[in-house]
């Protein structure tokens, strides 16, 4: 009977060799346990990371949208907050104005003017807004705000009226500077781009676009109206009771009247921001689904893992026994 056998030195060598085998193993499957994650993704993919690669890529294209979504977010929220002031304080101003006309009291008229004025200067600085350093309602222009000062637009509706001779006259030259094409408005007055806000890029195939800018007909009537109600108690222009009474008038009349629009106006951006929001909420589900593909490729199961840590240990502990007792034997005990 053929016998073969290895000497000591290599049998010290297997045994070296097969104990850092099994401490790699426990080591790697250790790490496993505590991450829940793969630590051979290669292995765990087969080599193929295709499909590793397309999830990863559709996540970064979710974080660029994410960013515009919010962009987004923001900035209609701004506008609707910015308008909703604008139409509150309108709205009440128009009261206001109707109720003054009521009163036989000079000084009433004189206040309720004054009032308007203020409220002009608060409409043109609400409207001027900036977020982040851009301006909401300048259109790509958001560099620079949108509406000439307060102030100096009120000095330039002053010259636009300074030669009126009727009533009439007053109300038509502060039309035309706000309306007509060319008018004071729209070489002064507006101050941003005639283009509006490139859309929000959302999703691969969904955007949302922002048309809304300071010379919108519905805010330049509100400002138009504001404007009149101000200038008709202006000491400067000297108008009659019954000019101030009736300027007065027909503004908070025609300021009340504009609401329907500019709450229209007002509905029409909300839809965007409801628009915007629908997305979010579906980018955000879309980025949970990849998360999850991704962590099943490289997660590991947690099962397979500690039965195979336990085998391990069994393999390290036998062969720690079984090298304590190979260094041990003696000669007599081979004998026997």
């Amino acid at each position: 009977m053929t016998m073969i056998s290895i000497g000591d030195l290599s049998t010290q060598f297997i045994l070296r060799r097969h104990n850092g085998l099994l401490k790699q193993d426990m080591m790697r499957l250790t790490q496993e346990m505590t991450t829940g994650q793969k630590s051979d993704l290669a292995d765990a993919l087969t080599g193929d990371y295709s499909y590793l690669s397309d999830i990863q890529r559709s996540l970064s294209l979710l974080d660029g949208y994410q960013q515009s979504t919010k962009e987004a977010g923001l900035f209609t929220g701004a506008m609707q907050s910015v308008l909703g002031k604008v139409q509150d304080s309108t709205a009440q101003l128009g009261s206001d104005l109707m109720t003054a006309t009521e009163s036989p009291l000079p000084g009433v008229v004189r206040n309720a003017s004054s009032a308007a004025a203020d409220t002009f200067r608060s409409l043109v600085s609400r409207l001027n807004t900036d977020i982040a350093g851009r301006s909401l309602f300048s259109g790509v222009a958001t560099d620079r705000a949108p509406l000439l000062d307060g102030d100096a637009m009120l000095d330039e509706l002053r010259g636009a009226v300074a030669g009126a001779v009727t009533e009439s006259d007053v109300l038509d030259a502060i039309d035309d500077w706000f309306h007509a094409p060319g008018g004071g408005f729209e070489t002064t007055g507006y101050r941003g781009a005639g283009e509006s806000l490139s859309p929000f890029q959302l999703g691969e195939s969904q955007s949302v676009t922002v048309n809304l800018r300071a010379d919108a007909d519905e805010i330049r009537d509100m400002l138009r109206m504001t404007a009149v109600a101000a200038l008709a108690g202006d000491t400067a222009l000297g108008y009659s009771k019954d000019w101030q009474l009736n300027m007065l008038r027909r503004a908070g009349s025609e300021m009340l009247g504009a609401q329907d629009g500019f709450t229209a106006m007002r509905a029409d951006l909300g839809f965007v921001e409801a628009r915007v929001e629908e997305i979010s909420t579906r980018n955000a589900a879309a980025r949970s689904s990849l998360e999850i593909a991704r962590s099943d490729l490289a997660s590991a199961d947690p099962y397979e893992t500690a039965t195979e840590l336990k085998n391990v240990q069994g393999q390290l502990e036998t062969l720690y026994t079984l090298t304590v007792r190979l260094s041990r034997l003696s000669l007599t005990d081979f004998m026997r």
